[in-house]
């Protein structure tokens, strides 16, 4: 998948969110947990970048308010008329209890019946009626149209390894805090295995518990117990959650503990951060009103947010982990590219062309940055797609082709310089390097 350029484009093409699967489990649960997973965690943000897509929800949208606006109608016109109807049954009600007369009596009823004929309670609702069983009939028809409910063939059969989706799904039961789910399903799956993803995920959402609370004291046991790791990896989540611990006992115990406690923590951190570390130094001449100083920011709770974030990302990374969810990204990019796929099969099937044993689809699935993990290169000359056998390479002016180009152009002759195609230079084969994305 992607765009054919002469660049650096990422792709997806891992992202298949809608391959065939069929789970050895009890349906109930499958059911179950797939609720929990689309109700309780949206996929990673959703950005619909199709033009057609976004004019079909517009349409939905539009039939869906004239339904609103119709009903709204009927019903406010259906709620007048009831209410005129009562009024003038109560008045006759009351003429009859005041006038014991049994002739009065007949006479103020037909004196009702003739003004319920006048207001023709059903010639008044069966306008209003009639505009809002047009507007429910035709808002089905368009819902049928825009929803292919029929997904089947916008994907094609894929033998998945069942032990690595089980292992996935329970990964990413974990990953959410769903930790009871997660445990469900290993039992459930028979993956004992996959039970080992719990406990570190466990201590994650302990930390970000307490975290919550204000505590960071079991944040700060971790990146100490991790300090080496950290550091390798050029992190600086020690420093913000010694920042932010700073900045608590400077607001509610005093200046006195807030420097103790810069004197004892920030030593060690001063050669990198100075520039922070004077910062908060600052702040002791405004203890017990910092909210009124300067560096009132630092009272923010966007900074708890943030630095909830960072640890998580950090946390994720030393486990090894991707900061989202493999599973997430797979049917979030999956749903991205489904609209197209869709299109591409009624048209495909409208020409009695088969699609599924192509090797690359004859239409580019252009996904968001957040989908695009792996490099790919396409050859300016052969608009082939670079792969092992194929792979890009540098020639000596600067501009690169895939292999079998620079062959062709050489005319397979390793030792006869042939000229670049897109500037006047001589290259040999020999002076051709080959790159590594």
């Amino acid at each position: 998948m992607g765009k054919h350029r002469v660049e650096h484009k990422q792709s997806a093409q891992d992202a298949q969110a809608t391959g065939s699967i069929s789970f050895p489990l009890e349906d109930s649960f499958i059911g179950y947990a797939y609720w929990r997973f689309f109700q309780t965690k949206p996929p990673v943000t959703f950005r619909w970048d199709f033009d057609i897509l976004e004019m079909e929800l517009n349409t939905i949208k539009d039939a869906f308010d004239r339904v609103t606006k119709k009903q709204k109608l009927s019903s406010s016109k259906t709620q007048e008329i009831i209410a005129q109807i009562g009024q003038e049954i109560e008045q006759a009600i009351s003429n009859m209890q005041n006038d014991p007369s049994l002739a009065n009596h007949k006479l103020i009823l037909s004196e009702l019946k003739t003004k319920l004929k006048e207001i023709a309670p059903l010639n008044h609702l069966e306008g209003t009626q009639k505009e809002l069983n047009i507007a429910l009939s035709k808002y089905p028809k368009i819902l049928e149209k825009i929803f292919n409910p029929d997904i089947s063939k916008a994907y094609r059969n894929v033998d998945f390894d069942i032990h690595t989706v089980n292992q996935i799904i329970a990964s990413h039961f974990y990953r959410e805090g769903l930790f009871d789910l997660g445990d469900c399903f290993v039992n459930e799956s028979r993956e004992p295995e996959a039970a080992a993803n719990k406990s570190p995920y466990l201590e994650m959402y302990q930390i970000l518990e307490a975290m919550r609370c204000r505590n960071l004291q079991p944040a700060l046991s971790w990146a100490a117990n991790n300090q080496e790791k950290l550091k390798n990896c050029g992190s600086d989540i020690e420093m913000k959650l010694h920042r932010q611990h700073f900045v608590e006992i400077l607001q509610n115990r005093g200046r006195d503990e807030a420097l103790n406690y810069a004197r004892t923590f920030f030593p060690p951190f001063a050669t990198k951060y100075m520039a922070e570390i004077q910062k908060l130094m600052a702040c002791l001449l405004w203890a017990g009103r910092l909210d009124s100083s300067p560096y009132s920011d630092l009272l923010s709770p966007k900074h708890w947010e943030k630095l909830a974030e960072d640890l998580t990302r950090q946390f994720c990374n030393l486990i090894g982990q991707s900061y989202e969810s493999p599973l997430s990204v797979t049917i979030a990019a999956g749903v991205q590219g489904l609209p197209t796929l869709l299109k591409l099969m009624n048209v495909m099937t409208a020409k009695k062309q088969e699609w599924q044993s192509m090797k690359q689809l004859p239409v580019p699935v252009d996904l968001d940055r957040e989908f695009q993990f792996h490099s790919l290169f396409v050859c300016p000359v052969s608009r082939d797609q670079a792969t092992e056998e194929n792979p890009p390479m540098l020639l000596s002016c600067g501009h690169v082709l895939c292999k079998q180009s620079i062959t062709k152009l050489s005319k397979n002759n390793s030792t006869r310089p042939f000229k670049c195609p897109y500037c006047p230079s001589e290259v040999e084969v020999g002076q051709c390097r080959q790159l590594y994305f």
